[in-house]
């Protein structure tokens, strides 16, 4: 599984609440670990199940390492348990980055981290967990009413943050469906739409993805009022969760649950399939480079 890297401005530290320390030393003795044992990182990458660049970005104290990768590059390397004994200290810095969340958000980041699976509908914007970092940047940037710039940057980390879902292994099932005027509004400019276009074609393609589109061209549609998520945390029942102004509501009752996930079947059953959304996304890409 791989993502996309910022094109114009330079990575920070995985995390920002005084933690960057611990992920830089660990990507270090990661690196270090690797070398002594022969191995390039695309080797590791593939022992691991991920991708090369994140072997990178952990290596360089740039993405937090999950527990789970920790384990795995642990016996890949046969460090004696010398990478597994940091997974304490990686779990609380990570549940710590959790709280970091607007209060009316931290018990559906919470519940959205541990997900199996997720199922996310989006209607005005690319979702948080697809966004590239300079797409969620003008998002809050342009948002109503202001946010100083230090309250952006805290959103940005946090939001990035969230997207260490892609990285856990076993992959949880996940499916994104957009309305298509989101791959037509060009949110912070072209530059900015073309990588994140680029990004919805990367996640799209990977193997526990499914992202689709519901074209404008559809006469029917099931949901016309509002964006939602539907959520199926470790061992307990699916939730929903739907957002509007900064109010938000996680679902749990079981009758209410099911209107979401109706919805949701209907939508994906009207919309392009997964082939024909990224050949919708590679035309739109091709339109952004003729301007």
């Amino acid at each position: 599984m791989t993502n996309t890297q910022r094109e114009e401005r330079p990575e920070r530290p995985a995390e920002s609440d005084g933690t960057a320390h611990l992920f830089r030393a660990l990507g270090r003795q990661l690196k270090f670990l690797r070398e002594r044992a022969g191995m390039n990182q695309k080797e590791l990458a593939s022992l691991v199940h991920c991708g090369e660049d994140l072997v990178s970005a952990i290596e360089r104290g740039v993405r937090t390492p999950q527990v789970d990768f920790l384990d795995l590059a642990d016996r890949a390397l046969d460090t004696g348990g010398l990478l597994s004994a940091a997974a304490e200290d990686v779990r609380e810095a990570l549940s710590r980055a959790r709280t970091r969340h607007p209060g009316w958000f931290r018990d559906f980041a919470r519940t959205e981290a541990e997900a199996v699976a997720l199922h996310v509908y989006s209607t005005q914007a690319v979702p948080g967990l697809l966004q590239t970092e300079e797409y969620a940047r003008a998002v809050f940037t342009q948002r109503r009413p202001l946010l100083d710039e230090q309250t952006i940057e805290k959103r940005v980390a946090d939001r990035m943050a969230r997207q260490q879902i892609f990285e856990r292994w076993p992959a949880p099932t996940l499916s994104f469906l957009l309305e298509e005027t989101i791959l037509q509004r060009p949110i912070g400019g072209l530059a900015v739409h073309r990588a994140q276009l680029q990004r919805l074609l990367t996640v799209g393609r990977m193997r526990n993805v499914e992202l689709q589109v519901m074209t404008t061209d559809r006469s029917e549609h099931p949901s016309l009022d509002a964006s939602f998520t539907l959520v199926t945390p470790k061992g307990r029942q699916e939730a929903a969760y739907t957002e509007t102004y900064g109010h938000a509501r996680l679902i749990t009752d079981p009758a209410e649950v099911r209107f979401f996930t109706d919805r949701f079947g209907i939508m994906r059953a009207q919309a392009s399939s997964p082939r024909e959304t990224l050949t919708l996304i590679e035309k739109k890409m091709l339109e952004t480079n003729e301007h």
